[in-house]
């Protein structure tokens, strides 16, 4: 597929700066794939939506306070987490000159030494690991927002999903921006089963494709985990036959790596852990998912191109363009959708 299958134009005031208030307030576009049928609605009634059976999966992935000011000697470095390697280890991109063998100090006694780098990524070796750095980074850290958000985020948990545990991500999962704690209980009461897994989001499943050809794009890795009992459940409700509703991308990537036909894993004191590099595009075929909730991405995008896969480029290409002419609000902060 050529890349500019995947370019849309999208007037910049349909770029959402702010979340809605209350999350579950944004509307809704309901996609019903084998009737190709296109519907309006607010998220709040997504259990309309939804079957007695059916079976919620929620990347409880949480944004790490990834961005964190620093100096070289007298010189500000900024630094933006990417991806925890072990060890004190992180990948990070950083704003200013730097070199290999240099330090970086940062308040609360952390600082870093960069090890090496290839084009705009680097290594560096931090001198706290594990709970500590994570408690210092808490303390200094900025939660990052996506550079099409000019505005200031009033409050950081506005970027965070209300089930956000396990620290890690780069970026939100976004689908799950719109649900509340009353919603999921509604849900609840409805039959719906809920499920978690966590996938670290790294900044690489935003970045756009810039290969002519789709196909020759390098997706970037991501850490996943999941507990065996969780895993149990969901080969259940396969086996059963019930629906199973990956909330986000990043949950599908999950669910399509551990449920496809030769996976593979090892059991860790019942937690199922690894590295994803799944890279969904129209062609592919889904195993694990059978409906999705997202939200309006980017052009050029893979995730674009994962949508492409699951309901059609035809039927998306329509669905976008009918979602720019009703004026619905895009990306991170933006509106959602359900392809069922």
């Amino acid at each position: 597929m050529d890349l500019s299958e995947l370019h849309f134009d999208l007037p910049q005031e349909l770029i959402a700066q702010q979340p809605v208030e209350p999350r579950d307030g944004c509307r809704l576009m309901v996609l019903e794939r084998e009737k190709q049928t296109i519907k309006h609605d607010r998220f709040f009634n997504i259990g309309q939506y939804l079957q007695k059976g059916d079976v919620l999966v929620f990347n409880d992935s949480r944004v790490l306070p990834a961005r964190l000011i620093g100096h070289r000697g007298t010189s500000k470095r900024e630094l933006l987490l990417l991806k925890d390697l072990g060890q004190g280890k992180w990948e990070v991109m950083i704003r200013g000159k730097i070199k290999q063998g240099d330090k970086i100090d940062f308040p609360q006694d952390l600082s870093c030494e960069v090890l090496n780098h290839q084009k705009d990524v680097y290594h560096v070796q931090f001198n706290q690991t594990g709970q500590d750095f994570i408690q210092t980074t808490e303390q200094i850290g900025q939660t990052p927002t996506p550079p099409y958000i000019k505005q200031v985020v009033k409050d950081p948990e506005q970027y965070q999903t209300i089930y956000a545990k396990e620290s890690g991500s780069a970026a939100a999962p976004t689908a799950g921006l719109h649900f509340t704690r009353e919603l999921l209980d509604k849900l609840t009461e409805l039959g719906i089963q809920q499920e978690f897994v966590t996938l670290h989001v790294g900044l690489g499943t935003f970045q756009p494709i810039k290969t002519e050809k789709i196909e020759d794009h390098q997706i970037h890795s991501e850490w996943y985990s999941i507990l065996t009992d969780t895993y149990g459940r969901l080969l259940a409700a396969k086996s059963d036959g019930r629906r199973i509703i990956a909330v986000g991308t990043t949950a599908v990537r999950v669910l399509e790596t551990i449920m496809s036909s030769d996976f593979q894993y090892l059991d860790e004191d019942g937690i199922i852990t690894g590295e994803t590099r799944i890279y969904i595009y129209p062609g592919y075929k889904f195993e694990a998912v059978n409906a999705m909730i997202t939200n309006f991405h980017i052009p050029n995008s893979s995730l674009l191109a994962l949508v492409y896969a699951f309901a059609g480029q035809d039927f998306i290409k329509r669905a976008y363009q009918e979602a720019i002419d009703k004026k619905y609000r895009f990306f991170s902060f933006g509106d959602a959708m359900i392809i069922g």
